[in-house]
């Protein structure tokens, strides 16, 4: 069985914090901290969510996902893509690029946890 959720960030204060948030609410995780990380660990094992930030070294966050997009493998991946406040070209670009769902940091842990949940089709606990 693979991993839940799959992180791609490289601001360690922002990779520890939706670490602990993602684990609390109950999902494996695992994480990377570069473009080419996120590919080559998605090819390996593609997780069930790919929580993605934007500004990446070696590969920016679009362009994984444009990858990801074009592989028939990786097509349908659910990405939640993490955008910078006030960012509106971000969030036009990724969602012309098929992300699924986003979060603008600075994030409420609530939203980052709903957002995963429902990418996951996961509604334990919800009204």
């Amino acid at each position: 069985m693979g991993i839940d959720v799959l992180i791609a960030e490289d601001e360690p204060s922002i990779l520890e914090s939706l670490d602990f948030i993602l684990r609390r609410a109950g999902w494996s995780i695992e994480s990377v901290t570069d473009g080419e990380a996120v590919l080559e660990r998605v090819r390996r094992a593609p997780p069930r969510v790919l929580v993605l930030d934007v500004m990446l070294p070696k590969r920016s966050g679009f362009d994984v996902l444009r990858q990801l997009r074009a592989d028939a493998e990786t097509r349908d991946l659910p990405v939640l893509i993490l955008t910078a406040k006030g960012q509106q070209q971000d969030r036009r670009i990724a969602e012309e690029l098929g992300a699924d769902s986003f979060v603008t940091k600075p994030y409420s842990n609530s939203e980052v946890v709903g957002a995963v949940r429902k990418l996951l089709g996961d509604n334990v606990g919800e009204a």
